[in-house]
Order: structure tokens, then C-alpha cells, then sequence
């Protein structure tokens, strides 16, 4: 059986695939080099990814935990999005060197800016061990021996693969486990911002345009990467060099037109192409909207006072950035798996399986009740999952209760602990006050309390009674002007009240006055509810073990039923895939149609001097009207700003490269459009679109915007 499912999985490779979806291991990819020539193509497969020779993959990197980079010039230069470092970029700032909202332009590599934390990762190879891993396994095991086995196989085979280097190897499951990659890797840790477009441009058009076309945005950033004088990896340090890459990009400033082919390059990262009905209703109808809502809520309070201030916007950019990410685009997801009637295609999808495993004695035998399994253990799962959507985005986005029960719960657990000695105690107390004004730097009360009774009230008038704990039930239907009273006694009348109040408490507080503190309105509220938390997670941990068992044998049945006809990839998780598509727009509704680029003079239409995101730089606005845009012009005389394209893409993409048939760099990924945020589910080329950014954008403002000469003459330009 083990053997069987290993060659329908790479039976899959070689089926026929058309044009658009699907996120390819590049290790295959020569399986599909035909119809990426056919579709205009100029380069091999071997140019994309080789095991022997320097490739495309050699300039690509994992930028942080989350995103994809590419190297430009030799001498180590990388771009990725805007939004990608911009956590970074607000860590640096401050309110005398806002780089957030001026920009930031290294002149020199000595003004390079140190990234403390931030690293890059190479793929060094990659390699299928599947056999390997399911070495010794049985059909007779019990699950618990399987899993036990194949971590012992996976530890084994990591461990032989980096050993006497100084490279990181990591397995992954494929196909929910019916396949199996190892891929080896080079992370780099001294990377060094070196330029950065205000927001007005990286960030223009803010929350409103986010997953929005037509976009105006220009979400790029600049970094360096910088190792030690042998070409290793190495910590920060003035005696490091700046990386020379096996392989970097050249830029095209050809621009592009509709229908040119378009390659993307990264780390996509999750996809779930696979569920059934049941778990689509699920996400449509209990995950999506809590998320939606609790997170519009906090937003909504976050821009109102991150408007009154700029001290406010800078403390707080990075949080609201985070949480409208996702908020926008599981708006649109929602809005287009109804739209495009998704869950009834599933439903279609299941009835032929239903009628192909019944044709015959031997499919009923291998996967006669997988299907009914699997509808079974989402029945199950529900009630967990409605409790875990509320308790998650309620409880963990306060930031006063998350800080509460992670640093300060564990510290009155230790006051009564009667084993605790003097010298633990005293380290505790020095670590708590260090999180305290880690803490208390990064909040503005005012947001955090009206957040508070804002999540708390929706919480307990909307969840069903049942699924809250007995000791909170008290609070249920409670109106909202009693949890504004909740917050003002918690936020305004106790040790928590500020910075001061709550570091006197800690170094001045004695055991027995930690102890009271389980007794007092806030940790009353916090410790049921993340005790039912807890035991409620580890419920949804054991049904979804059993899910994503039964998802295996689905998968390999469908690869069975189908593989013939229809082509196969596997969902994304963060590992290196290439997906290529076509220039083109599209048609979003009757009677409207979105051609496939924008250009700078939208960005001058959007402007409003009243709305922060919509702001436009006195500099950029007299480029303009100049029409100074140098050699970085269309054919129309246009500036181009993005583009559309039909390559499937998701979270993690951003920062991408784009390429074209020459594989030059024509445009940096860094969206798709809100109609077809849905494609993590259920790609419908239709209305499925990345957007990217025109690299000749970049180029005109990093050479006509910040006169950052230096960085210009450090590309190579393919003209």
C-alpha cells in the first residue's frame, strides 16, 4: 500500500497541467517546462532550479519567518515588500528619524542601518526522502509507532545531511504525509536596511486599498546582506562584507503588456486546496466572520487615536498593519467562496468520489468510508472550533490580559509555590519588571480599554452560552456600558494602571500580596477562560490528528481517481514552489472590467490631504506634473505603478520576484486582488490575480525620488 501511494503521488508530476494554478517544487520542474515554453518561455527548467550549477534559486531567499527576497546586484542588494520589513523599519524609528514616514536612504553602505533579529535563508538543496522517512513503517502500526518512527527517521536524516556544515536541514510532509522533502539551507543574520520609501508611496492607500485593484502602491524595501570575510554566515559585525550571491537578477525596464508569460519565485505559504465541504462551511460560517468582526473592532479604535497622534501611529502601525492583513482578506475570502458557489462545487466533487469508490469491491475495501470519516470528525470538531475562533481573537488581542496571565500569572503561581526559594524568587521579580516596561513602552491605555470591553461585550452577547465557562457565565448578555465600567476598574484602579504603579508593586510586593492577585476582577476573567482554552485546544489537536490522517487516504484516492486526467500539486507550507501565469485582468463583475496595470497619475486621482493613507509627497506630486520619469516611462509616456497577473500566489509570496520569458525582473509581488483571496481554498483563474509591483517604479523612485544614485549604478538594467 505504502509503495502503491508513493507512485500515484509521483505519478501527479507527470500529468497533464494547464496554464495558472498551481504552486510547482521546482525540483520538478522539468515536467512542465513544455508548457511554460509554450506559453512564451525562453529559458529551461534547469535555468529555474538546478542541482548542479547556479539557478534562479540561487538569488532567492526567505526574508524573515514570512516572506520571500531576491538578490539584485552582486554585491548582496535585496528587495522584498515594503510591508515585509516594516515591522523592522518601525523599529528603528523614532520620532527625530521617522523612517516610517520620511523614507530612509542609505548614501554609502556605512550608513546601512543593522536589523537586530532579522535573517535570510538560502535554499541550498533540496531532495525527496520519502522512502527514507516512511522506512520501517507498516500498515499494521499504530499511529502513535508510526509517528514515533518516522520523527526518529526524519532526525536521523537531518542530522546526516548538515553534519560537518554549518547549513540547517528540515522535512517536511507533502500531501498530508504521502510524500516527503528534506531541504537544506544557509540563513544569514546580519542584514542591513539600506533603503526604504515613505509611506506615502510603500504604504499608499493603507488599510482601504489592501487586496484592492485597482493599486497605487509602492511596496518595496532595500536590504543588504552581510557575512563574514569567508563567505559564511556570521553575526552582526563592522569587520563583515557584503554577500556575493552565487546568482542575482537583472531588471528589465521593457515593461510588460497582456498576455506576457510571468514567472514568480518564493515561499508560498499555506494553502488548502484539498478540504471537504464540511470544513469550508466551517471557515465561511464561524472562523471568518468572529475573526472579521473582533479585528474590524480593534482596528477601528487603533485608527481613531493613531489620528490624533503621531507618536500614536508609530507606536501602533505595526500592530494595526498585522491585524488588517488578515481582517481584509478574510473579508474577501468569505465574500468570493460564495460568490464562486465553492462549497457546492466540493459537494459536486464528493458525490464522484462517493460513486467511484462504490464502483467497484476494491476501492470500497481501500476508501469506502473515508469520505463519511472525514464529515464525521468535522461534526465532532465544531463546538471546539466555534470556542477557539472566539477565545482567540478575544482574549490573546488584549494586550493588557495576554500580558497578564503570560508574564504575570506565572509569578503569583510561584508566590505559592511553597518549594520557591528566595534566590528564584528574586530572579522573577527582576524578569517581571523587565516585561513590564517592555510592556507598558509598547501600549496606549486608551486603545487597549476600549478594546477590552469592545471584544469582551461582543464576546459574551454573540457565542452560544453553552460554550462558555460556568464561572463567566455571569457576564453573559451583559450590556456594553457594564464592561466599560470593567475596564476603567481594571485599567485606571490597580497595579496595571501604569508603567509606575505596576514596577513599585513588583519590587515592593511580597508573596502573600502576588497570591490576592488570583482573586482580583482581571485574573477572575482571564484564568477561566484560558483554563477552558487550553483543554479545549487539545480536544481540536486530537480530532485534527485524526483529520489530517483521514486527508492522506482522501488525497491518494483523488490522485488515484483522477491522476490521469487532471493535474496535482501540493499545498503550500513555506517551502520554495514556482507558479507561473500571464499578464492579464479580468472581469470582477457584470458590466466591469479591470485592465491589467496602474499608473502614477491614479495615485494623484487618490489623493485626499484629510486621509493619512492617501497622502501624496510634494516631491512625488512634482515629478509629476513634470512628467519627469526619465527612461522609467511606458510606451504611452505613463509611469507605470503595478500590474496583474494570473500566477497562483498567497501569504508569503509577498516580496516575490516576477519574471519574464527572459528571466529579468520585471516586478516584486506583493498582493492579490480581493476577489481572489479565496485561491488558498479554490482557484478560479476567472478572478484569481497577484499583484505586483512595476519594477520600473522602483527604479523611478529610488533614481528620480530619492536621488539614491549609489544604489542605482550598483544594478545591472537590461534596457
Amino acid at each position: 500500500m505504502r509503495k502503491f501511494l508513493l507512485l500515484v503521488v509521483c505519478i501527479s508530476f507527470f500529468t497533464f497541467s494547464r496554464a495558472d494554478e498551481g504552486m510547482w517544487i521546482p525540483l520538478f520542474l522539468k515536467y512542465n517546462e513544455a508548457e511554460m515554453q509554450q506559453m512564451g518561455f525562453k529559458l529551461t527548467a534547469e535555468d529555474v532550479y538546478s542541482m548542479n550549477n547556479h539557478s534562479m534559486k540561487d538569488a532567492i531567499v526567505l526574508f524573515g519567518r514570512g516572506c520571500t527576497g531576491e538578490l539584485i546586484s552582486e554585491e548582496g542588494l535585496l528587495i522584498t515588500n515594503h510591508h515585509c520589513g516594516y515591522s523592522m523599519v518601525q523599529s528603528l524609528s523614532t520620532l527625530e528619524n521617522n523612517y516610517l514616514h520620511n523614507g530612509f536612504w542609505a548614501k554609502s553602505k556605512s550608513e546601512e542601518l543593522a536589523c537586530p533579529g532579522l535573517t535570510v535563508t538560502f535554499l541550498v538543496r533540496m531532495e525527496d526522502v520519502t522512502e527514507k522517512v516512511l522506512e520501517g513503517t507498516a500498515l499494521n502500526q499504530s499511529v502513535t509507532e508510526r509517528d514515533k518512527l518516522i520523527e526518529k527517521n526524519i532526525a536521523r536524516l537531518t542530522s546526516e545531511a548538515v553534519k560537518g556544515t554549518h547549513y540547517q536541514a528540515v522535512i517536511k510532509p507533502f500531501y498530508y504525509g504521502n510524500q516527503y522533502f528534506m531541504f537544506v539551507n544557509e540563513t544569514f543574520k546580519d542584514v542591513r536596511l539600506v533603503g526604504t520609501p515613505p509611506e506615502s508611496i510603500g504604504k499608499f492607500g493603507g488599510d482601504s486599498d489592501n487586496w484592492m485593484w485597482p493599486r497605487h502602491t509602492g511596496d518595496f524595501s532595500l536590504y543588504r546582506i552581510y557575512c563574514g570575510k569567508d563567505g559564511k554566515p556570521a553575526n552582526y559585525s563592522n569587520d563583515n562584507v557584503p554577500y556575493h550571491p552565487k546568482q542575482f537578477f537583472k531588471i528589465s525596464t521593457k515593461g510588460v503588456e497582456e498576455n506576457d508569460f510571468t514567472l514568480v519565485f518564493g515561499y508560498p505559504g499555506t494553502t488548502r486546496q484539498f478540504l471537504i465541504s464540511d470544513a469550508v462551511r466551517q471557515i465561511t460560517d464561524f472562523q471568518n466572520p468572529v475573526a472579521i468582526h473582533q479585528r474590524g473592532v480593534r482596528l477601528d479604535i487603533m485608527k481613531k487615536y493613531m489620528d490624533q497622534s503621531v507618536e500614536t501611529r508609530l507606536l501602533y502601525s505595526g500592530k494595526a498593519n498585522s491585524i488588517s492583513n488578515g481582517w481584509k482578506k478574510w473579508i474577501g475570502e468569505s465574500k468570493g467562496l460564495k460568490e464562486s458557489k465553492a462549497i457546492d462545487r466540493k459537494l459536486r466533487e464528493e458525490e464522484e468520489f462517493a460513486k467511484w469508490v462504490n464502483s467497484n469491491a476494491d476501492l470500497r475495501k481501500k476508501y469506502g468510508t473515508v469520505l463519511s470519516d472525514l464529515k464525521d470528525n468535522y461534526t465532532a470538531l465544531e463546538p471546539y472550533l466555534i470556542r477557539n475562533s472566539y477565545f482567540m481573537e478575544t482574549f490573546p488581542a488584549i494586550e493588557l490580559v495576554n500580558f497578564a496571565y503570560r508574564n504575570v500569572l506565572p509569578f503569583v503561581y510561584l508566590a505559592k509555590n511553597k518549594t520557591t526559594t528566595e534566590e528564584q524568587w528574586a530572579a522573577a521579580q527582576e524578569k517581571l519588571v523587565k516585561s513590564g516596561e517592555s510592556f507598558y513602552k509598547s501600549l496606549y491605555k486608551s486603545i487597549d480599554k476600549e478594546v477590552f470591553s469592545s471584544l469582551l461585550h461582543y464576546y459574551f452577547t454573540t457565542i452560544d452560552p453553552v460554550l462558555i465557562p460556568e464561572e463567566l457565565k455571569k457576564f453573559v448578555g451583559m450590556p456594553k456600558p457594564m464592561f466599560d465600567d470593567l475596564a476603567v476598574r481594571i485599567y485606571d484602579n490597580t497595579i496595571f494602571s501604569d508603567a509606575e504603579s505596576f514596577k513599585t508593586f513588583v519590587e515592593k510586593g511580597n508573596r502573600k500580596m502576588f497570591a490576592k492577585l488570583e482573586k482580583s476582577e482581571l485574573f477572575a476573567l482571564l484564568i477561566p477562560a484560558y483554563e477552558q482554552y487550553h483543554d479545549n485546544y487539545g480536544e481540536m489537536v486530537k480530532i485534527n490528528k485524526k483529520i489530517d490522517l483521514l486527508y492522506r487516504t482522501y488525497v491518494a484516492a483523488l490522485m488515484e481517481k483522477d491522476g490521469e486526467n487532471k493535474r496535482f500539486y501540493p499545498d503550500a507550507n513555506l517551502t520554495m514552489r514556482v507558479t507561473y501565469g500571464q499578464v492579464r485582468g479580468f472581469y470582477p463583475e457584470d458590466g466591469k472590467e479591470y485592465v491589467y496595470y496602474t499608473t502614477l497619475k491614479g495615485v494623484m486621482e487618490k489623493e485626499d490631504p484629510n486621509v493619512y493613507d492617501y497622502t501624496v509627497d510634494t516631491k512625488l506630486k512634482t515629478l509629476y506634473e513634470n512628467g519627469d520619469y526619465g527612461r522609467y516611462a511606458n510606451t504611452s509616456g505613463e509611469m507605470p505603478v503595478t500590474f496583474i497577473a494570473s500566477n497562483h500566489t498567497t501569504g508569503g509570496n509577498s516580496g516575490s520576484p516576477v519574471l519574464n520569458a527572459n528571466g529579468e525582473l520585471i516586478g516584486v509581488n506583493f498582493d492579490r486582488v480581493w476577489e481572489g483571496t479565496m485561491s488558498d481554498i479554490n482557484y478560479d483563474v476567472s478572478r484569481c490575480r497577484n499583484i505586483s509591483l512595476d519594477i520600473r517604479y522602483f527604479l523611478f523612485v529610488v533614481d528620480k525620488f530619492a536621488n539614491a544614485q549609489n544604489i542605482i549604478q550598483e544594478l545591472t538594467i537590461v534596457e
